[in-house]
Parts: structure tokens; sequence; C-alpha cells
């Protein structure tokens, strides 16, 4: 498997659905807007690009299956399976605020091998895979060497339909407000997450997520120096809805601080 030519691949794929994208968000009427759920919403846009991209995909590796948003393709693979998030940001989207993004990542079993993450506004294309570096564009990205939190930027995600953890979540936040450079929140934990792999942000937490939000940008932190693990310190970030991403520096103090506020 060349996974140099897989990942070029992906990449004229997701900037080609990133055009789509921008030309429906200079026409877009936001009577168009379904909801999914408490704040969880779906555009023609979220739908169609995830066919696009699917579309593409099944000529790139036809055994491979899907873990995509929209399910517009259920298939599921025995070895392979894409996890795919077409319009990561949508409620951006409709409000048109940037940012919002498209994340495509290739599993092989339980391992993330490949990660693209797609910014369509700044036209930014964050990229790796296992066997490589990560890049923005063309240039080799790497995480801040930042090494007290007390000196970093953190970015979160706020929960807009499990409040479940909402006590322990406010702690976070008072914490990284009172002991850090900032607390920024952009509505795409796939552009969060690959924002900590380039060093604009130090570090990443979030709940309520899913697959597809987490799957692409958490190869493109690990690719570029940085680590990532659910709260608990365990490898169950992808499925487990909860994770922490940074560089090796503050890694264990971020990880303590999530735990004793968090829990």
């Amino acid at each position: 498997m060349n996974l140099d030519n897989i990942c070029n691949a992906v990449i004229e794929t997701v900037i080609k659905t990133g055009k789509y994208i921008e030309s429906e968000r200079k026409i877009f009427d936001s009577k168009n807007i379904e909801k999914k759920g408490l704040h969880n919403f779906v555009t023609h846009v979220d739908k169609e690009s995830e066919k696009k991209i699917i579309q593409e995909l099944v000529k790139i590796l036809p055994e491979a299956g899907f873990i995509a948003e929209e399910g517009t393709n259920v298939k599921k693979g025995e070895r392979f399976n894409w996890v795919i998030d077409p319009l990561d940001g949508t409620t951006n989207f409709i409000h048109g605020c940037p940012p919002f993004a498209i994340s495509v990542a290739l599993m092989e079993y339980d391992k993330v091998i490949i990660g693209v993450v797609y910014e369509v506004n700044m036209k930014e294309c964050f990229h790796t895979h296992i066997e490589k570096p990560a890049y923005l564009n063309d240039r080799i990205i790497k995480v801040s060497l930042i090494d007290k939190v007390f000196d970093s930027l953190v970015a979160t995600g706020f929960p807009y339909t499990n409040f479940s953890r909402m006590e322990g979540y406010f702690k976070t936040m008072d914490y990284f407000m009172r002991n850090s450079h900032g607390l920024r929140r952009l509505g795409s934990a796939a552009t969060d997450l690959a924002y900590v792999a380039c060093g604009r942000y130090d570090a990443f937490y979030e709940y309520g997520l899913n697959p597809w939000d987490a799957a692409a940008g958490c190869l493109l932190v690990q690719q570029a120096g940085g680590k990532v693990s659910d709260f608990s310190g365990t490898d169950n970030y992808i499925f487990g809805s909860e994770l922490i991403a940074s560089n090796s520096f503050i890694f264990d103090e971020l990880k303590k601080i999530i735990k004793n506020t968090m829990f």
C-alpha cells in the first residue's frame, strides 16, 4: 500500500470539495437548515459534500468502508474504514463565520493511518500519514515548545447537546482562564486539533466528540510530535467521546488539571 499516493488523492478530493463548499456558502439560504437534534444542524451542503467525498474515496480504496457523519454510505470495511466529517463546523458555516473544515481519516482496524483536515476559508490543508511528518500545505509542522500550561494558549469546544458534565467543565474553564494565556473556542474540533499540530494552540480538550471530529486531527497532532489521550490518559480518544491533545512538554500537567477538575 502506497500511503503517499492515497494521501495525495485524499488531499485532491478535499480541496475539490472545499471549492464546492465555498461556492455554496455564497448563495446559502438559512431556510435550508435541518435539525438532527438539539443545536445539532445539517444542511444540503453537508450531505452533498459527503457524497462527493465518498464517491472519490471509493475509487481510491474500493475495499474500505465508511464511518461518516451524515450516513450517506454505511458500508463497513473489515480492515479499512474512512472516517469522514464533510463539514466540521456546520453552525459556523450557517452563520458565515469561519472556521469550517473537511476532515478525512483512514483507519486500518483500530489505528488511524492517514489524516487530512482542510480548513476551507484559509485554504489550509493539514495532512499526514503514519510514515511521514505532519504538513500544512507543503510545509512540515510541529507542535509548540511551550513547557508550562501557565504560558500556553488552550482551545476547547463548548457542549451543545450533552450537558451532563457541565459542572466539571466550567471548573476547567475557570482554571484555564486564570492560569494560561487564554481559552479559545472556534467551533470546529478538527481545526482545533490541526492548530495544535502546527503550534498555534498549545493544547485542546473537549468532551462529547464523535470519531469523525477527532480521527484525522489526532493523527496530525501525533505526527507533529504531540500527544493525545482521553481524560483518563488512555488511548480511547477516537470512540471515547473525549480527548486531550497537546505538545509533549505540558501533556502530563494538562491531563492532571483536567482529571482534577472534570471528575
